[in-house]
């Protein structure tokens, strides 16, 4: 007779948790790489660690949503590459501010987001197909702007916008950006929305089983439209975060994020066919493969192999959360 999951032992319910994959994970890591190096645990190599983790992870966290709802968006890298590139050629060019060069990359991107969930839910195209489409356009229409060269962005220090998204002052030893409180602030915001509102039920309705969604009232379409949306969004926002960072606004850059983020967002334990999803589980997922990045690089291991270990964490996780969600269905 199957056990209710409520009345199981603590350690098994915390077991069974999504979570908890990730999280022990993510603990190995950190004290397999100290006792390797003990610098990695260093003032300045977490400061750094934080600074790259801040702008893939604000896309992995709209992806979760996107995900849970049963969708993929595969021209996030494109869209964090060319709103930045938008941004400064606006305001370099000296046609607006760069306050509303930076509100101007925003709504472009976000047209392109609604433009994939208008494709996705109204022509019934595929969101592999449709975001690999836009993907290209994106990327092209940055590459023909720009003659392929960076958008000189220099002058960002002096900018208040820039000081707002990314001033950075010192803890002790730490240096913290202000784009780590962006990511708190996104990653608190839309874990309520999924967990405890309305929205967060269709959202996790519309990936589990369209058709009962509808049934109950759920406007699918118009839901996955404004996840599309949010995920073009938060990807331009990365962009401009990491455009100011590096003082480089570059239209290549991003290329293969989109794969790097859906990988971290599996990792944390979103289903891959939707229905489940889960902000604190992405938030695991994307400091597991920054910290890995940064690890395999301090103890020696070449660079090249990063995508050796990234594989191998994603089939492990999955064969984990697939072990654990039949244990669940089974009740043991």
């Amino acid at each position: 007779m199957a056990v209710p999951l409520e009345n199981r032992p603590l350690i098994l319910r915390l077991i069974a948790k999504p979570e908890f994959g990730p999280l022990f994970l993510l603990v190995l890591e950190l004290i397999v790489f100290w006792s390797i190096n003990h610098d990695f645990l260093s003032a300045l190599n977490i400061s750094n660690t934080l600074a790259f983790t801040v702008e893939l992870g604000l896309i992995a966290l709209a992806m979760t949503l996107l995900m849970t709802s049963g969708e993929f968006d595969l021209s996030v890298g494109s869209i964090f590459g060319f709103a930045p590139v938008v941004m400064w050629t606006l305001f370099n060019q000296g046609v607006v501010s760069l306050e509303f060069a930076f509100i101007i990359a925003l709504v472009m991107a976000a047209l392109v987001g609604w433009v994939n969930g208008w494709f996705v839910t109204r022509l019934k195209i595929p969101s592999f197909l449709v975001t690999l489409g836009m993907l290209l356009v994106v990327r092209g229409t940055a590459l023909f702007v720009t003659d392929g060269f960076p958008q000189r962005t220099w002058s960002a220090s002096d900018q208040p916008l820039a000081r707002v998204l990314v001033g950075e002052f010192f803890i002790g030893p730490f240096r913290v950006y202000m784009s780590i409180f962006w990511f708190v602030g996104v990653a608190v915001v839309l874990g309520y929305v999924l967990t405890q509102t309305k929205f967060g039920n269709w959202i996790q309705a519309s990936g589990g089983n369209a058709g009962a969604a509808r049934a109950r009232g759920v406007n699918v379409n118009r839901t996955k439209v404004i996840l599309f949306m949010l995920s073009a969004t938060l990807a331009a926002f990365a962009g401009v975060i990491s455009s100011i960072r590096t003082s480089a606004a570059n239209p290549n850059s991003g290329t293969g994020y989109e794969l790097e983020v859906i990988a971290m967002v599996v990792i944390g334990g979103t289903a891959l066919t939707g229905g489940r999803g889960t902000i604190i589980g992405t938030v695991l997922g994307v400091f597991i493969l920054r910290v890995m990045r940064n690890g395999i690089v301090l103890i020696g291991v070449p660079g090249l192999a990063y995508n050796i270990f990234i594989g191998a964490i994603i089939l492990g996780m999955m064969a984990l959360h697939y072990g654990l969600e039949r244990r669940h269905q089974a009740g043991t």
